[in-house]
């Protein structure tokens, strides 16, 4: 072991460990609530009264601060204030967002439709200001604790709570509401403030690690400044990571959330809903209109990597290769769309599925914990808000632009995944750039991230 063993709380490892699922239930708390209303929209419609076009500008509204560049200004928040002062803040705010949707959609303030619709987007509006800095946080927290450990494994199993919890209101939310919209809602935001007395609960131990790191002479004396983001933008290396950040994640979550189950329909024949009698199907006829029906086979791929994620997590802080390991992501995601968009064969079909899910698992894996190789400490907030920046602002052109071109070609769903196609080449071309990047700036992408495992 190195010589840093009992200087601080985060040298335990069941100390750092038990951190880690404290602080990543917030994780698993927002991102419950941001997919929560998913499978609830017919509810809404009949119980409330409102049209699907109010219940988009609901769901649309977590993203309106955040495309006018709040997830920055909550980086250099937490750059500048620190963690425990940007907690209490963004930590709140998720918490008062949540509250008030779920208040909206009651009869406590107002029983008109168009004012619970206003009061529910005003909600999930100080929500989304919360929710993108907030899991900016929770990540900088994640480095702290693991930076010369378990750094990747500890942030892919703190990604896979985000994905559980996504999982688990796409598929239950509409059990728990049992016809009631507030019960599904009011359940949610309880989550999140459950998770924000634990954040308080963790900023005790914040607050003692720090003075442990002061006392053993390993403080980052350098302090933030807002000049840092202009530096920021001068390392070639971070820019090619978050450029990778951009395209990989705008050919996948745009598959995944919107076309991928219209694709698997129209191209290759899948079903959109299981038999009506599938319940009383014998096993082997269930398990065969499981595996051919759309939704169930994409909703595999965010369920996989919860498995997966931490799986590679393990090789690369045991043998590194995070470059590499983005780069043959890419690959993966190139190959799955050029099957989607020209071969039509059910079996390539599952294929391409099965290699779109293992570059969802692995890319995150090496990405995230890269960054605090290459950005100093004191600079992670504004690099990881940076990075969620554009990342928003690239979804939000691909979830739109195949849309698009659905309706001008008359559902040509070969055309439609021709953004995803180049998204794919083009994320070969940003990890080809920062491999070589890192070759030559000595970031030590390729080694392996647990400083007590021998390169």
């Amino acid at each position: 072991m190195t010589d840093r063993i009992h200087k601080t709380m985060a040298d335990s490892k069941l100390m750092r460990w038990a951190i880690l699922v404290l602080i990543s239930f917030l994780f698993f708390a927002t991102y419950y609530f941001q997919d929560v209303f998913s499978p609830l929209q017919k509810l809404m419609e009949t119980e409330l009264g409102i049209d699907a076009g109010s219940f988009g500008t609901v769901i649309s509204a977590t993203t309106w601060a955040n495309c006018l560049g709040m997830i920055l200004v909550g980086g250099f928040i937490l750059d500048k204030w620190g963690i425990r002062l940007s907690a209490l803040l963004f930590g709140f705010l998720v918490t008062a967002g949540g509250a008030l949707t779920a208040l909206g959609a009651s009869d406590v303030f107002t029983s008109d439709p168009d004012e619970k619709i206003m009061l529910m987007a005003i909600g999930r509006m100080v929500f989304g200001i919360g929710l993108e800095i907030t899991c900016v946080i929770v990540t900088r927290v994640v480095v702290k604790w693991f930076k010369v450990y378990e750094l990747a494994l500890a942030m892919a199993i703190n990604v896979g709570f985000g994905r559980l919890g996504s999982y688990f209101a796409v598929s239950f939310s509409l059990d728990i509401a049992d016809n009631n919209v507030t019960t599904a809602l009011g359940f949610a935001a309880s989550l999140i403030g459950a998770a924000f007395i634990l954040l308080l609960v963790y900023l005790i131990f914040d607050k003692k690690l720090d003075a442990q790191i002061q006392q053993a002479g390993d403080v980052d004396e350098e302090k933030f400044d807002f000049s840092d983001f202009f530096k920021l933008l001068k390392n070639s290396t971070f820019l090619w990571i978050a450029s990778l950040c951009v395209v990989y994640y705008s050919a996948v979550f745009p598959f995944i959330g919107a076309y991928g189950t219209g694709i698997l329909h129209n191209k290759f024949g899948f079903t959109l809903e299981l038999p009506p009698d599938f319940l009383s199907l014998p096993l082997i006829e269930k398990l065969g209109a499981f595996l051919t029906n759309g939704p169930k086979l994409i909703g595999f791929i965010p369920l996989g990597s919860i498995i997966f994620t931490p799986i590679f997590g393990t090789l690369i802080d045991r043998r590194g290769r995070a470059a590499s390991m983005m780069l043959f992501g890419s690959v993966l995601l190139i190959f799955a769309h050029v099957t989607m968009a020209f071969l039509e064969v059910r079996a390539l079909a599952y294929l391409a599925l099965f290699s779109l899910g293992i570059a969802f698992s692995l890319v995150p894996a090496a990405m995230w914990p890269s960054v605090a190789k290459i950005v100093k400490e004191s600079r992670l907030g504004t690099a990881y808000a940076t990075m969620f920046t554009i990342q928003n602002l690239g979804l939000a052109l691909f979830y739109w632009l195949p849309g698009q071109i659905l309706v001008g070609t008359n559902d040509n769903y070969t055309l439609a995944v021709s953004p995803f196609l180049v998204l794919g080449v083009v994320s070969i071309a940003c990890a080809l750039r920062l491999k070589k990047s890192n070759q030559k700036r000595g970031f030590g992408l390729e080694k392996p991230f647990n400083k007590n495992v021998a390169a």
